[in-house]
């Protein structure tokens, strides 16, 4: 079955988000923690968690996933913005609990100007930091487009990142084909990116799948997401991404542009769900 979803708000609450899923064809979804600007998180509603738990129990949803806000950029230059990070994480992985055995994602960030090196060993102090033995909720490093200086723009760059985090069973990988394709990889040939990312990585840390177009050609490390087939890589490469056997139990979820102010993930979610390659 196709673990298929995209991003909810979560301006009307846990449930809603379920049932807002349910009714666009998706059996899975991604949201954000708190506002993607930063700033406090709501109060958890526990009857609304549990509501939605047994919404997702009910209809054999796939893992979700809860997404940090952007601002969140454990490798900054600015030592009380690295210190906010991880105040950030911390305080998120203490309520993703309400919600067990799921995932959460973020971007790893940008060293402006200190260099890789110095950047990769922040965010691995940062996580070295946040995770507890005892946490039921998987982190995810995201896939990033290069844009500036922000550090994964390669799997190599991830890889070294997980490689100086101790708790390494709770780490794995959210791939954007948007991300990747910007940085420069082709999308063309996926079971060869496949095969590069189990060789770098492991293709057991590929967790989650954001399934995006992209406006941009291959290698402009721009990060400007498409709706599907509307961009540079197109319908049939993404279709066959979303369908490969290899990652067949991996959630994917859309993260494509609003289209005359309306999103389109119901409709692509059927176009997906219909079309098999």
């Amino acid at each position: 079955m196709l673990n298929i979803g995209c991003h909810l708000s979560t301006s009307k609450g846990f449930k809603n988000m379920g049932k807002e899923a349910l009714s666009i064809g998706a059996n899975t979804f991604q949201f954000f923690t708190r506002n993607p600007r930063g700033g406090k998180a709501k109060d958890i509603d526990a009857k609304d968690v549990n509501e939605l738990l047994e919404i997702m129990k009910k209809n054999n949803f796939a893992t979700i996933l809860a997404h940090a806000p952007y601002t969140l950029n454990g490798c900054s230059a600015d030592e009380n913005t690295r210190k906010f990070a991880i105040e950030m994480m911390a305080d998120d992985l203490v309520r993703m609990e309400y919600l067990p055995n799921n995932f959460y994602n973020f971007h790893p960030g940008s060293h402006v100007k200190q260099g890789v090196d110095i950047g990769i060993d922040f965010i691995a102090q940062m996580l070295n930091t946040v995770l507890k033995p005892e946490q039921t909720t998987t982190v995810l490093l995201e896939t990033m487009a290069g844009k500036g200086t922000e550090i994964g723009r390669s799997f190599e760059e991830i890889a070294q990142i997980i490689e100086k985090v101790e708790l390494k069973d709770h780490l794995g990988v959210c791939l954007d084909t948007c991300h990747i394709h910007d940085a420069g990889y082709d999308l063309s040939n996926f079971d060869a990116i496949l095969d590069e990312f189990d060789q770098v990585i492991g293709l057991d840390r590929l967790l989650v799948v954001h399934l995006n177009d992209s406006k941009n050609v291959k290698g402009a490390h721009k990060d400007r997401h498409a709706n599907l087939g509307l961009g540079e890589i197109g319908f049939d490469i993404l279709n066959g991404i979303a369908h490969n056997e290899r990652i067949k139990d991996v959630p994917k979820i859309l993260e494509t542009p609003y289209i005359d102010g309306k999103a389109p993930y119901k409709e692509e979610i059927e176009q997906l769900r219909a079309i098999k390659p």
